[in-house]
């Protein structure tokens, strides 16, 4: 499953804008004549927040996880979309379940700028102690 990514900091250029925009036009009609093609819908999550488009995705990773209730990179990738979209409480909840499923790559985590606003924000202090409990080095 791809790394959802957005890539705040980076300003796309106009192409990069227009071949994402086609990637995901492509992707979209994969996706209506195949609802429940995994790799289809994990291409399209990450295309849209790439573009910026964190509701789209959200929805996208919404459908992920229903799909794939045992993935954990789904939930991360679904806590990343709610971060991105400032329902704190929900990424906490999804990055949660996501540890629980089995989730490791702390290193990542510690660094991903897709959570970086659940970082600041009280409700990673849980998570971030979990993660030292189980002996994980996190930076």
């Amino acid at each position: 499953m791809p790394r959802k990514s957005s890539a705040r900091n980076k300003s796309l250029s106009r192409l990069e804008k227009r071949e994402l925009d086609v990637k995901i036009s492509f992707l979209e009609g994969i996706v209506r004549r195949d609802p429940a093609f995994i790799e289809a819908l994990q291409l399209l999550g990450d295309c849209l927040a790439q573009r910026g488009r964190y509701a789209e995705s959200l929805k996208v990773d919404q459908r992920l996880v229903e799909l794939e209730p045992d993935n954990p990179m789904a939930f991360y990738n679904l806590a990343c979309s709610y971060a991105l979209c400032s329902e704190l409480d929900r990424a906490a909840a999804a990055l949660q379940q996501a540890i629980n499923l089995g989730y490791r790559d702390f290193k990542w985590l510690a660094r991903d700028p897709d959570l970086r606003p659940l970082r600041k924000h009280p409700l990673y202090r849980p998570i971030q102690d979990r993660i030292r409990r189980m002996k994980v080095r996190i930076a």
